[in-house]
């Protein structure tokens, strides 16, 4: 397997973000704008990382496996930074720090398959 530039770039920011979040959880504090923001960064890695996977298609490059699959996974974690940023929201106290923190370790797990996806590895 061929490795990613875009897909090290976002193992970085999910790592960060988690490690951030975490973090805040561990110290008890509610969602501020630290760990609002490390959320954020996740996201706009997603738009970006979705917008370079659309020009790479456009360019002639195929995916290995099924495009449905890669562009189901896509859409599932772009839903779940904006969900985590609405239960922050909602909900003030420390654990959310926890949800948060969850989206970086989610969102790095969903793009590792869609790295698979993308060069045509198959799931164990």
């Amino acid at each position: 397997m061929v490795v990613d530039p875009m897909f090290v770039i976002g193992a970085l920011v999910c790592l960060v973000s988690s490690v951030l979040c975490i973090g805040a959880a561990v110290l008890r504090q509610g969602p501020n704008d630290i760990t609002i923001l490390a959320d954020a960064a996740v996201l706009l890695y997603l738009v970006v990382y979705g917008i370079g996977a659309g020009i790479r298609i456009a360019g002639g490059e195929a995916l290995a496996g099924p495009a449905w699959e890669f562009w189901g996974y896509y859409a599932t974690a772009m839903l779940i930074p904006i969900g985590a940023f609405w239960w922050a929201i909602m909900d003030r106290s420390r654990w959310s720090n926890l949800v948060l923190g969850a989206v970086g370790v989610t969102v790095f797990v969903m793009i590792f398959r869609m790295e698979q996806i993308w060069d045509g590895v198959q799931a164990a």
